[in-house]
């Protein structure tokens, strides 16, 4: 069903997706390994991650402002494991981790696994 509401009394969904096109996606359990700032990006941070089986890898996030990279270090957390890869500032990024933020953006939390599966399993 399509939102059709007016756009300033109800936010818009994005247009709908067929189930083929979302089924592209490999959401994989991840552990954050390493995680550090940026250089030069205030929003960025630099993070290494486990998929277990299928190696680690750097991603980079944008999410700088609302996260210490400490705080960060240890946590399984929800990654798209096949999206191309992208360079931002310079670092290679091979993936990209799942968020959920408000609307206007004043707080974000990275999706964060509530029981300890291993690096790689599939998030389905």
């Amino acid at each position: 069903m399509e939102n059709t509401e007016n756009a300033e009394s109800k936010p818009m969904l994005k247009p709908t997706v067929a189930y083929a096109d979302f089924a592209k996606l490999d959401l994989r359990v991840a552990k954050i390994l390493t995680a550090e700032k940026v250089e030069g990006a205030d929003q960025l941070l630099k993070l290494t991650i486990s998929l277990g089986e299928f190696g680690e890898r750097t991603i980079a996030a944008g999410i700088a402002q609302y996260y210490a990279p400490e705080e960060l270090v240890g946590k399984k957390i929800a990654v798209v494991a096949n999206l191309a890869p992208k360079k931002l500032r310079g670092i290679e990024s091979n993936g990209m981790l799942l968020a959920a933020s408000t609307q206007n953006d004043e707080q974000l939390c990275i999706l964060v696994l509530d029981r300890d599966l291993p690096e790689g399993n599939k998030i389905r």
